[in-house]
């Protein structure tokens, strides 16, 4: 019988006198897994996708539209190493997001060689043994049931599975932007700490630190409560920026603000489902701002709607909950017609590009979601951008 717990230097009692073995405990970040020695691996059950509601366009039914991610963590690719045969589980690796030794370079090229020799990698460029060791954390945190959880009604960041939506995006964040289990991230829009918790299994503690940023205060304190006393890497800070859907009585303009954060302090920044609820001046200097507060090399991993033409917004495979999305005019934003103007905010296709261009960043990854009716393994469209390693001469 395996047992997951969630509490850093917490370790499942041992058997008692007289046990036939002693049991094994591997651990990994915050992940204490014990097991006992078998012969035979064990399978690990895969999560059940998340199921997404519908609602009146209110704040719930706007987030539930901006953030429902309906694709369950993501599994090994093909040729990944086999089990851990101690139990069958597979233990975390620290390398992940890494660069590779050559050993494991070679065993990467092999399995992923795709159509014409091309290498079929991703930005991350795990190795297939890699891959496995990410899919295990994933699947680990959706199905722990010790991990800081909030009750269904404090939710106020979209509806699905709170831990297996979360551990998605963990998966997103490594693959597609890169993230090391050594860098330290800032969480802006932080919401209720649903991509947090999944943090506190995969960043090293002591190695590196958390910052989450938003608005509502609710969420704020519920993190503070609940994940900073167990996980002391992880802060939480409330900014009283104005926002007409989540914080109307705000006293912080979202175009002048700066961040609570020293110049170069951050290696991974994330804005999820942020940007489909600001204006464009808003975008612009939160990307400013996160520029500053990267390090050279630092990544921002940014989801948005952006919306390709009018057209596909009427076609039957696009989200119809999206289909009355209206252009602002001389603007290049959409706004959902007769809705709260920030219930949900699309942007022209090549908008944000010169945003980020602007703010002097460099575009790695741009990738268009599932809400278009395309196949994609996210719901919304994602870019990941960088802040140069050396300064432009």
């Amino acid at each position: 019988m395996n047992s997951i717990l969630a509490i850093p230097g917490h370790r499942p009692d041992t058997p008692a006198n007289g046990a036939n073995a002693p049991a094994k405990t591997s651990e990994y970040p915050s992940v204490r897994i014990r097991r006992a020695p078998v012969t035979t691996p064990a399978t690990t059950p895969q999560p059940t996708p998340p199921k997404a509601g519908s609602a009146p366009l209110d704040r719930a039914a706007a987030t539930q539209m901006s953030d429902i991610a309906p694709i369950s963590p993501p599994a090994a690719k093909e040729g990944a190493a086999a089990a851990d045969a101690d139990g069958g589980l597979f233990i975390p690796d620290t390398s992940l997001g890494e660069a590779v030794d050559a050993e494991d370079e070679a065993e990467n090229a092999r399995a992923a060689q795709g159509k014409g020799g091309r290498k079929t990698s991703s930005f991350g460029d795990l190795t297939p043994r890699q891959e496995v060791y990410l899919g295990a954390i994933c699947r680990q945190i959706a199905h722990n049931r010790f991990l800081p959880t909030p009750n269904k009604d404090e939710v106020f960041v979209g509806d699905g599975d709170y831990l297996a939506i979360g551990a998605e995006f963990l998966g997103h964040f490594v693959r597609l932007g890169g993230l090391k289990p050594t860098e330290s991230v800032l969480d802006i829009g932080s919401g209720i700490g649903r991509m947090a918790v999944p943090l506190t299994q995969y960043l090293v503690p002591g190695k590196t630190r958390y910052l989450g940023i938003d608005p509502v205060a609710d969420g704020i304190k519920w993190c503070q409560n609940a994940i900073t006393p167990v996980y002391k890497d992880f802060r939480f800070q409330t900014v009283d920026l104005a926002n007409q859907l989540y914080n109307p009585e705000g006293k912080v303009a979202g175009d002048s603000w700066q961040l609570p954060a020293k110049d170069a302090e951050f290696d991974f920044a994330t804005m999820v489902s942020v940007a489909t609820h600001l204006p464009p001046a808003e975008v612009e200097r939160y990307c400013s701002e996160i520029f500053r507060a990267l390090r050279p090399g630092g990544r921002l991993f940014m989801t948005a709607f952006i919306v390709r033409s009018a057209n596909e917004l009427a076609a039957p495979k696009c989200d119809p909950r999206l289909s009355g999305l209206v252009r602002e005019k001389d603007q290049p934003c959409w706004h959902l017609r007769g809705e709260n103007p920030m219930a949900a905010v699309g942007f022209d296709n090549g908008y944000l590009e010169s945003v980020l261009a602007k703010a002097g960043f460099a575009l790695l990854r741009k990738g268009f979601g599932a809400w278009h009716g395309d196949k994609s393994p996210h719901y919304q469209d994602i870019l990941v951008a960088q802040k140069p390693r050396r300064s432009p001469k």
